[in-house]
């Protein structure tokens, strides 16, 4: 039985909800596209944010972005950086690295710096942030099912945080990708679970 956590310690990390990934003409977009719409992790991700700032739950955004350039990918990036600097997303200061007008920030949300890489934790204060504020608790949200969100739920849990990954507020580039990362990588180092279900429980 998981220990009991309040709302005070929960903390709501949404990963990248850039104009890149989910607004029409962003670098990115055409990849996520389908998915997003299959499924629908757009309104289910609005919703975690209403009933998170109801219930008390820290909301906590993990933008990604590079200088022009990308001097920090080095001359020879390779895999899935590689194709963030093909498609020269995510520029920071740029429209497409913003996060998007639907999504836009509560003066109350914390915003972390640094990240540059897939996982959260990774040259980002992301891990100062939740301490500082008394986070045990962090439920997961965003993109990639099975790279940025699996990267930082694998380092949270190593972290000892409490992981929550909601299966529903998550899009990757196809059903297979997004499906197999919920169903055998999710469970081993995280609660998988939909936002409806995370918030029943956390009301409970």
């Amino acid at each position: 039985m998981t220990q009991a956590v309040s709302a005070a310690e929960t903390a709501l990390v949404l990963i990248e909800y850039q104009n890149d990934f989910i607004s029409s003409g962003g670098a990115m977009h055409d990849a996520v596209r389908d998915e997003i719409a299959r499924t629908d992790m757009l309104s289910h991700t609005s919703s975690a944010i209403a009933l998170a700032r109801s219930a008390g739950v820290q909301i906590v955004w993990a933008p990604i972005e590079f200088e022009p350039g990308y001097p920090e990918l080095g001359n020879a990036p390779y895999g899935v950086l590689a194709n963030v600097k093909a498609a020269n997303a995510f520029i920071k200061g740029g429209w497409g690295a913003a996060i998007a007008d639907q999504f836009a920030p509560d003066s109350a949300d914390l915003i972390v710096s640094g990240k540059r890489g897939l996982c959260a934790f990774a040259s980002t204060n992301l891990d100062f942030l939740l301490r500082h504020n008394g986070i045990r608790r962090i439920a997961l949200g965003g993109f990639l099912t099975d790279c940025c969100v699996e990267s930082t739920m694998r380092t949270a849990y190593e972290h000892g945080y409490d992981v929550v990954t909601l299966t529903d507020c998550v899009a990757t580039l196809s059903e297979a990708q997004h499906d197999a990362a919920i169903n055998y990588t999710y469970p081993m180092f995280s609660r998988p679970m939909t936002h409806g279900a995370f918030f029943t429980e956390l009301a409970k």
